[in-house]
């Protein structure tokens, strides 16, 4: 379906329910999301077509505004893949034998030259969900907890960690090293709803683990086993020991990515 025309560089929004993947990065012999969106976009081609993902999610971690930019040199409009790409996958009751519609693909549409979704990315905002219905039925898609949070010391905790610093407290032990692990959290919530605690941080880049240990460091601050006060020695000290347990990936949502205006 290839033609001889000059590639245009597209840029694809996916949501996609983590529980049935190995992460986002393509592993041999194991199913993830870059896998499986790579083996549509090849169909579609007939050839290969690798594509450059904004953030490499983990094992059981949800997407509700992932991007992923490739060259895309086929006849098929880019306006068209969004609907052709989901009956592959299922989202339309269309997909491959024993695929469930766990991938969508939201939008597509055409970048300029040399954009990648990757190194343009200037933020991106996670969400992480706290279910506290007792539910069995949504261990899968939040962290099932029923002991009481002081969502106001939670809050207060919260403070402390927007601005500038350097969260290597927050940085899961044996990451690969980094050049520089100072990052700016623009913006750090945690509301409740209903049965559910969601707490939403937006930032110009995160470490490995980095939201999963900061919302189990305000877990440990909302069960009291931690004061809000604790938070600059904590960060200040960049041991992260000092810092809470590593919540699971059920709960956490990659929301949306941020891209330059003129870029969108």
């Amino acid at each position: 379906m290839s033609d001889n025309s000059k590639a245009q560089n597209v840029l694809i929004t996916i949501q996609y329910d983590g529980t049935g993947f190995y992460g986002w990065q393509i592993q041999p012999e194991q199913r993830t999301v870059q896998g499986e969106i790579e083996y549509v976009l090849k169909y579609i081609a007939g050839e290969d077509i690798h594509i450059h993902g904004t953030s490499r999610t983990d094992t059981g971690v949800h997407a509700l505004g992932q991007c992923a930019s490739f060259d895309w040199n086929c006849s098929m409009p880019v306006e068209k893949l969004p609907m052709v790409m989901n009956r592959r996958f299922g989202a339309a009751g269309q997909g491959r034998p024993g695929k469930e519609g766990d991938i969508k693909i939201v939008s597509a549409k055409v970048m300029p030259e040399g954009f990648h979704a990757r190194y343009n990315c200037k933020g991106k905002t996670y969400r992480y969900i706290i279910d506290r219905s007792g539910d069995i039925f949504r261990r899968h898609h939040a962290y099932l907890m029923q002991d009481e949070l002081d969502i106001e010391a939670m809050r207060e905790a919260a403070a402390y960690i927007v601005g500038t610093h350097d969260f290597k407290c927050f940085e899961a032990a044996g990451s690969t090293p980094r050049e520089s692990t100072v990052r700016t959290i623009s913006n750090l919530t945690v509301q409740e709803e209903a049965e559910r605690v969601i707490i939403e941080v937006t930032g110009d880049g995160f470490l490995y683990n980095m939201v999963r240990i900061i919302v189990g460091t305000l877990v440990e601050v909302g069960k009291g086993m931690k004061k809000p006060s604790d938070l600059p020695g904590i960060i200040e000290g960049r041991n992260r020991s000092q810092a809470g347990f590593t919540a699971p990936p059920q709960g956490l949502y990659l929301k949306e990515i941020y891209f330059d205006e003129e870029e969108e």
